[in-house]
């Protein structure tokens, strides 16, 4: 039996109870509660954005609130920014499954970094998302992750902040990084 099946009712009263700007997600046994982010994660998440919108596949639209399921191999993950069929947010329960998601992105949190890096990295592959970018304003990078095989990523793109990354079909374009801002020191 799941972490989730084990604990639903706990489960959905932190769902329920959190605060607005507080995420909940949960991975295997282990439940995620994270603050809402700062400034710095929701610009460089809007920049990327705005390129990504321009470039959507028809029948797709961004969300920034759409929970990834996965029931067989439980997990539910929510990144910054994803996009997903039109007709999975007109569902109207804030989850889409995660293999009808087109990327998801994150930013990494200056507090829990493993969490992009380690976990979500584990976890969008196993789900069967094809693309996962991190933009790490810690460092001033990007990367993309991609060819999901059901346990890792087999793909790996680095760039810095300023470049240009090639972001393969359906979107098919280059993200211009030179908008994105650091983390201060």
């Amino acid at each position: 039996m799941s972490f989730y099946e084990q604990h639903r009712e706990y489960v959905e009263e932190v769902l329920r109870t959190a605060p607005e700007g507080v995420r909940v997600e949960w991975s295997g046994d282990t439940l995620i509660v994270q603050a809402a982010p700062s400034s710095i994660h929701q610009l460089n998440i809007g920049l990327v954005q705005r390129q990504f919108e321009r470039r959507a596949p028809d029948g797709y639209m961004f969300s920034s609130n759409s929970a990834l399921t996965t029931p067989d191999v439980t997990k539910e993950r929510t990144p910054d920014l994803t996009y997903v069929p039109i007709a999975s947010l007109a569902q109207g329960d804030n989850t889409s499954p995660a293999e009808e998601a087109l990327i998801a992105v994150e930013v990494v949190s200056p507090s829990n970094p493993g969490n992009d890096w380690v976990d979500k990295l584990r976890d969008y592959a196993v789900m069967g998302v094809p693309l996962y970018l991190i933009i790490d304003p810690r460092e001033g990078s990007v990367t993309l992750f991609s060819e999901p095989n059901r346990d890792r990523y087999h793909a790996r793109h680095d760039r810095k902040f300023g470049d240009r990354m090639r972001v393969p079909d359906p979107f098919g374009f280059d993200l211009d990084l030179s908008g994105l801002v650091r983390y201060p020191d």
